[in-house]
């Protein structure tokens, strides 16, 4: 090898276009996937005290937004609906209406936006009165068998809907393979699903929990079927399960704390893998801009980009627009 002066690596880095030329990792919006929250009514838009710039929004307003979308270049959006309070219950029903906000939601992006992709979460959290992502037995148990036999129907009325990805974020045991077949048996072979594969019982999910109206409602916590932060070995016996039950991708969650789980699910299974920079994430970000502590045009970018140096396929971040709309200026 090559020693100083011979070798100089600043060479390379003297000059945008040198940088440009010699960049390892490439991120564009076809990397992002926008996150969107649902609400009722029409002309709607509720921001979220904690998660400053971002709203729930009507179905009219959900349509303007994968216009928006669209034109910025982001290929998928992910829903995620603010269920009533008068219609959770405890065994989340409503996540069966087939004229749910979700349902409504879909059919209305696909019937104006047909060209962009849409991700749907499987998880009974935001239709449960408990605010678990399952049914609970008498002792407050998430149970797995009975929630998964729901989780299947709710997997099917979303993509009668029209969902092009099915995301199931619940962690129960065995979902995927069945999700898989109930696909495969309504025809639906081209619908993909995207698994929730590692899905830690983290601290960084707060802000989301107030986007969806569970703050309060959660009984307990999510610990006996998220995973334990201090698990990389599980998560990959959790990633194996799900490619071999059908899951087309896989998903690491929270984001920028899990960069190792992402690189070693990489590059032990060679599969595309999404991670979900989350709510918590996020309202760091934008905390830290907010008080002068970092640039968030640049804060966003660089966050985005270490995603993709690990390995990621793409990202699930509320900052979609704001950065594809940074790469396209």
């Amino acid at each position: 090898m090559s020693h100083y002066p011979a070798l100089r690596l600043r060479r390379t880095r003297s000059s945008a276009w040198s940088r440009r030329l010699h960049a390892e990792t490439l991120l564009t919006p076809a990397d992002l996937i926008w996150p969107l929250f649902v609400t009722e009514g029409e002309g709607v838009e509720e921001p979220i005290a904690s998660l400053p710039g971002v709203s729930r929004w009507s179905v009219d307003g959900i349509v303007a937004r994968a216009k928006d979308a669209a034109a910025a270049g982001i290929p998928c959006l992910a829903l995620f609906p603010n269920t009533p309070v008068e219609l959770r219950t405890e065994d989340g029903g409503e996540a069966l209406n087939p004229d749910n906000l979700m349902c409504r939601a879909i059919r209305a992006i696909k019937d104006a936006v047909p060209e962009i992709g849409v991700l749907t979460d499987v998880a009974l959290d935001p239709y449960t009165a408990h605010g678990h992502d399952g049914l609970v037995d008498a002792a407050g148990y998430v149970l797995n068998d009975e929630t998964a036999e729901i989780l299947v129907g709710q997997a099917l009325n979303q993509a009668r809907a029209g969902a092009d990805v099915i995301a199931p974020s619940d962690m129960m045991d065995g979902r995927v393979g069945l999700i898989r077949e109930a696909l495969e048996d309504e025809g639906f072979v081209n619908v993909q699903i995207m698994a929730y594969a590692a899905k830690y019982a983290s601290a960084f999910y707060g802000p989301f929990r107030d986007a969806v109206g569970s703050r309060g409602l959660l009984k307990g916590d999510k610990k006996t079927y998220q995973m334990d932060p201090a698990n990389a070995e599980e998560a990959l016996r959790e990633v194996a399960l799900d490619l071999d039950e059908g899951a087309d991708s896989v998903m690491v969650k929270p984001g920028l704390p899990y960069l190792d789980i992402v690189r070693r699910v990489k590059e032990r299974f060679e599969v595309p893998v999404f991670a979900y920079q989350v709510s918590g994430e996020y309202a760091m970000i934008e905390a830290a801009a907010a008080a002068g502590a970092g640039d968030r045009d640049a804060l966003v970018l660089e966050t985005l980009m270490a995603f993709k140096r690990a390995g990621c396929s793409g990202v699930l971040t509320y900052h979609a627009l704001h950065a594809a709309r940074l790469m396209g200026a």
